[in-house]
């Protein structure tokens, strides 16, 4: 521990009868040292995952002044419980087998070492939220953003724009599977083909179908996952002209500019992150032509593109023969994704 920093939770000063409001705030001083953005909220979410408890759970703790042991014994409130066989990749994913005091202080320490650490928080408890979905994720697998949900609205909203029931829908860089299995859960009766190269990124996907498909079987049965290249016209060549939308998030990070948070620099996996060439249009390029091969006549893509991006990806995709295409914004009011139609 260096000079100026707050006991380390385990230390003496989270002693027994530590109260969570104490515990909280000097675990967040920790994390505000070492750079976090969000302290406060990220040691909220590791502790509610170290005790097995809601979010809500510890909100509540903080505001009655209650310790620690009495906020272990409370069980998970409703929706935003911890459901275990559910995360079981992070620490969190044992709460359950120690749930003394100690143990999930002890817990907590380890879950915070690695926050500080820099690690993706979400890796480090093993889920993050995508919509309507908890998606298990962790090392070998890029980790959803909130952006990436203003592009499967847009598709959506196209979807029912046209009125189809039964659309053919193909997600070319599925990742954790967060675009395809949103579509194949909040459009019933679409039929969703993912694609997915990378082998670690590929498991993580299969584990969240199962998920899906456990809790939803005919959305399961309709979801269908390929490994492959989503660039290569070898890849579902069965489906050419004859696909509904594209909606897509492919690797487009510039190589000239590397993230400087480390969450994203050192832990995002490299093929799911750069997009090939300096400015990063490559991949994306790539992935519109594979995707105007898929389309039938009227179909539409929507890609997620940097925002650097959006004016050399209109023209391409025009170049493509997309009559129509145009740069729309996120929820932040950034040139987020391209849409176009056939």
């Amino acid at each position: 521990m260096t000079a100026g920093e707050p006991p380390a939770a385990g230390a003496p000063g989270a002693a027994r009868g530590t109260t969570v409001a104490d515990l909280v705030r000097d675990a967040a001083a920790r994390l505000r040292l070492a750079g976090v953005d969000t302290p406060g909220h990220d040691v909220k979410l590791l502790l509610a995952e170290a005790c097995g408890v809601a979010l809500r759970d510890v909100d509540k703790a903080m505001l009655m002044g209650d310790d620690v042991a009495r906020l272990v014994g409370v069980r998970p409130s409703g929706p935003g419980g911890i459901d275990n066989d559910d995360v079981g990749h992070g620490d969190a994913g044992n709460a359950v087998a120690g749930t003394g005091e100690a143990s999930v202080v002890a817990r907590f320490d380890a879950m915070l070492r690695r926050r500080a650490a820099r690690e993706p928080l979400q890796y480090i408890v093993g889920h993050a939220p995508f919509r309507y979905l908890d998606l298990k994720v962790g090392p070998g697998v890029f980790i959803p953003r909130p952006e990436t949900e203003t592009v499967v609205q847009a598709g959506l909203d196209w979807i029912t724009r046209y009125g189809l029931y039964h659309p053919l829908v193909v997600d070319l860089c599925a990742g954790s599977g967060a675009i395809g299995l949103a579509v194949v859960t909040e459009a019933p009766g679409a039929e969703v083909w993912a694609v997915e190269k990378s082998p670690e990124a590929y498991a993580w996907t299969e584990r969240n179908r199962d998920l899906v498909a456990r809790a939803n079987p005919t959305a399961g049965y309709a979801y269908h996952l390929e490994l492959g290249d989503a660039t290569s016209p070898l890849t579902l060549p069965q489906l050419d002209g004859r696909v509904d939308i594209v909606i897509t998030n492919p690797p487009y990070v510039p190589l000239a500019q590397v993230p400087e948070q480390p969450e994203v620099r050192d832990h995002d996996p490299d093929m799911a992150l750069y997009g090939g060439s300096a400015d990063g249009a490559l991949i994306p390029e790539r992935i519109a032509a594979r995707a105007a091969r898929l389309l039938r006549p009227g179909g539409a893509l929507v890609m997620e593109h940097d925002v650097t991006q959006g004016d050399r990806l209109v023209a391409y995709a025009r170049g493509l023969g997309f009559a129509q295409a145009r740069t729309e914004n996120d929820w932040t009011g950034r040139p987020r994704f391209l849409f176009a139609e056939r």
